[in-house]
């Protein structure tokens, strides 16, 4: 599922990752066809559920899809173009900026595999 909107002058492309067995939403955003960064929603797999009792992604994403938009027109209003993360957890949610993620992986491994996601999956261009 991939759908494209704009805010302001902003093109945002989006959509879940394909075949995933883990929650994760992507968000690119772009200005004149040059891509700003990237927002990813990441719902861990115990959390799932305070969701929907079913654990259907597509339902997660209905259900939540306008809070997420607000999230993306809010970093774009404050000119935040760091590519980040929302992850929910068991209990709560956090706010990840992906530069300063250094746990378990270095940003490179990030970067490649949120591109590969974007460009491949989403059929980014």
């Amino acid at each position: 599922m991939q759908k494209t909107w704009s805010y302001k002058n902003y093109e945002i492309k989006e959509g879940l990752k394909p075949g995933s067995s883990q929650f994760r939403y992507f968000f690119a955003v772009s200005d004149g066809g040059v891509k700003k960064c990237n927002y990813c929603v990441w719902i861990v797999d115990e959390a799932i559920s305070r969701f929907d009792q079913s654990k259907d992604f597509n339902s997660i994403v209905s259900s939540q899809i306008e809070t997420w938009h607000e999230w993306i027109k809010e970093k774009i209003d404050a000119a935040d173009f760091n590519n980040r993360a929302l992850k929910f957890e068991k209990i709560g949610k956090k706010e990840i900026d992906l530069s300063e993620m250094t746990e378990h992986v270095t940003m490179d491994y990030l970067v490649g595999k949120i591109g590969n996601i974007l460009y491949s999956s989403l059929n980014l261009r």
